[in-house]
């Protein structure tokens, strides 16, 4: 059929019908792209000079004590600092503390937060990880910072899951050395946005070997670099006062940079 053998009026019905279903094909094909890529454009960084509130995720149990004192410490230096709860007694399936953790972020966002900074104690600095490459939490994080957190597993979780099978639960086992979790995790290069910090003590005895807690791609902080000879156990990170000084020092408005000796508080 030759379209300028018809009527005019049937030519531009047909015309539109026709360009009517370029248009729908166009749409289906973009919203094809959009959803296998998860986002048609990738999000701007947010901005590293503008802090916004700090978000705290506990370790493996879920006890908010020790991060309690943080939080204290963070809010008397003038930063509105929360502790994250996680669900049941935290030793749960860590993607789902990592939604926990996503909502909390996403809510500080509605409410009009520029970013949000994370915290991440013991196993909360894998929640962090998880929550930053699986759920998009790198493109409104700020900074993220881990305190003590078994990055690459803890020998003490693979002695519980072969030992105590039964009383190994789930995060347990992701958090033994080669799991799943982080074998999936440490393949992956860390998103870009946020800037990353780890800090831990050499004298850890939960995470074992200590050295589990250096990240890839983050400024990384053994205590004891700093501060030589320093006592510091693994349930006493969140309370020291020296390691809350480099946690504020990692929250700053400016780029966090290397600490010294000099740094180290003289008694």
């Amino acid at each position: 059929m030759v379209l300028s053998a018809l009527p005019p009026v049937r030519r531009r019905l047909l015309l539109g019908i026709v360009a009517a279903l370029v248009a729908g094909v166009l749409v289906a094909v973009i919203l094809v792209v959009v959803n296998r890529t998860g986002s048609s454009s990738a999000a701007a960084p947010v901005r590293q000079d503008q802090p916004g509130p700090v978000l705290l995720v506990p370790g493996y149990g879920g006890s908010t004590s020790a991060l309690d004192v943080l939080a204290a410490r963070l809010r008397s230096a003038g930063r509105q600092a929360t502790v994250v709860r996680l669900p049941g007694d935290g030793t749960g399936d860590l993607r789902d503390q990592a939604a926990v953790l996503d909502r909390a972020a996403r809510s500080a966002i509605a409410g009009g937060a520029p970013s949000v900074d994370v915290v991440g104690y013991s196993a909360g600095g894998v929640v962090a990880r998880l929550w930053a490459e699986e759920d998009g939490g790198a493109d409104i994080a700020r900074r993220i910072v881990t305190l003590g957190s078994p990055h690459h597993g803890t020998d003490i979780a693979a002695l519980a899951g072969s030992l105590l099978p039964g009383q190994c639960p789930t995060a347990c086992a992701e958090l033994a050395p080669n799991s799943d979790l982080l074998t999936q995790l440490n393949a992956r290069k860390m998103p870009p946005g946020p800037v990353w910090v780890s800090v831990w003590t050499e004298q850890d005895q939960v995470v074992t070997p200590p050295d589990s807690a250096r990240l890839d791609g983050a400024l990384n902080i053994p205590v004891q670099s700093v501060c030589v000879g320093a006592q510091l156990d693994h349930s006493n990170l969140p309370r020291d006062p020296f390691v809350q000084s480099l946690v504020l020092r990692a929250l700053a408005p400016a780029n966090p940079t290397p600490p010294t000796s000099a740094d180290c508080p003289r008694p």
